[in-house]
């Protein structure tokens, strides 16, 4: 098995750019979604505290089913936006392994890249769902 050449090598590094771009995305995207994950658990914990009893701020509670619903929603959304960089890194994968092996990967990284697009998208579509829930006037007062 022959190496490949430092000319081929180059080629494969400067096409590994893009998807290291958008590996770096899906980590920022993924920080936020986990950063707003933990504020709304910090708001679910805050209103269990409130006690039963307490007539002035007990109708608060009543927002735990939605905010819960809001946590499957960035859940779902972290979760795909981890399944698009897992496939984004594997494009990464696949091309240096295609020079090592001087196989033709074309069709391969196309397909792979889309799948992770397709992720990326099903997350940003479920972020998207979450954040119409939060601007919604229940979480307006306290």
């Amino acid at each position: 098995m022959a190496l490949p050449e430092a000319g081929e090598l180059s080629q494969v590094i400067s096409q590994a750019t893009a998807p290291a771009f958008v590996l770096g995305a899906v980590a920022a995207f993924v920080s936020v979604l986990l950063n707003r994950m933990t504020i709304i658990i910090e708001r679910i914990r805050d209103l269990n505290e409130i006690a039963d009893d307490d007539a002035t701020r007990s109708h608060l509670k009543s927002d735990i089913p939605r905010l819960r619903q809001r946590i499957k929603l960035l859940n779902n959304a972290a979760y795909l936006a981890l399944l698009s960089a897992l496939c984004t890194a594997s494009l990464v994968v696949v091309g240096f392994a295609s020079a090592l092996f001087r196989l033709q990967y074309a069709y391969g990284a196309a397909l792979l890249f889309a799948l992770a697009l397709i992720l990326l998208s099903g997350s940003i579509f479920r972020f998207g769902q979450e954040v119409k829930m939060g601007l919604s006037e229940a979480d307006h007062y306290r």
